[in-house]
């Protein structure tokens, strides 16, 4: 039997180079499943986005899936991309498999937790809002390493600061003054040993950025940290607070796992060659 991919209706386009187009995955002209292609809104038409790939439950386990998957790679491939991104729920443990098998790799995970219970933090710790000073040195540091950590992990740099900038513009466009967004400093017995960025988002809270400055680091300031923003959300009247990790970063990855933090999605991506 041959799966093959049909489309649904026509390629809509866009005046930036901009497409999309949901397919009918058929097997012998019967239709088993549904695939969304679309390039992506911030890295361009060069990158392709898996939207949602479904197979019916009567065709599931019979490889539907792969085939399917090899050849919305063709079609991206056909558009111009040089690289194809999924986005994986936590619980579709069986998508997370097959895009692993088929050479997607984790660029990063969502997590989340609920909240219970005050945080009590280290004696000699305290947080203070983030002035205007601060800030501008903090911004600028903050949008290099957030190129950097694109870029180790497969985006050219040059859409690495252009993500960067649309992302700066997005969450922070009235700087400190941002409504629903906090940026704090964490101090240890006066000194500054570490910074802070979290905002509500979708009924509950988000940690953008948190760092410890580097002479700082190894002495438990990213979990009080971590207790800040837990601290914050809670004051907000909010019951549940989320972030994103990068993958590699292993220490951030064992401290959000000892906090409660678990999986929400997995953000992956394939170079196309």
């Amino acid at each position: 039997m041959t799966t093959t991919l049909r489309p649904t209706g026509p390629l809509q386009q866009g005046a930036d180079g901009a497409k999309a187009r949901t397919y009918d995955i058929c097997v012998n002209s019967r239709p088993v499943g549904s695939i969304d292609l679309a390039t992506h809104d911030v890295f361009g038409p060069a990158v392709c986005r898996i939207g949602d790939l479904r197979i019916a439950e009567p065709d599931r386990g019979r490889g539907r899936a792969t085939v399917a998957a090899l050849a919305a790679e063709e079609v991206a491939r056909g558009w111009g991309c040089t690289r194809v991104e999924v986005t994986v729920p936590a619980e579709a443990t069986a998508a997370l498999r097959l895009a692993t098998a088929l050479g997607y790799v984790e660029r990063s995970r969502r997590m989340a937790k609920p909240l219970a219970g005050a945080p009590t933090l280290p004696e000699g710790t305290e947080w203070r809002a983030m002035s205007e000073d601060e800030y501008a040195v903090w911004l600028a540091r903050h949008e290099e390493g957030y190129v950097r950590d694109w870029v180790e992990r497969g985006v050219p740099e040059a859409e690495a600061r252009a993500k960067a900038k649309a992302d700066n513009a997005r969450f922070l466009p009235d700087g400190l003054a941002t409504p629903d967004c906090r940026l704090s400093v964490l101090t240890h017995r006066g000194t500054r040993v570490g910074t802070l960025w979290v905002a509500q988002e979708s009924g509950g809270s988000f940690v953008y950025n948190v760092e410890v400055d580097a002479e700082h680091r190894r002495h438990g300031h990213g979990r009080s940290l971590m207790l800040v923003a837990e601290e914050q959300a809670r004051a907000a009247g909010l019951s549940s607070i989320g972030l994103n990790v990068f993958a590699g970063n292993t220490p951030a990855l064992r401290l959000y796992e000892s906090l409660g933090y678990e999986p929400t999605a997995y953000y992956l991506y394939k170079p196309l060659s």
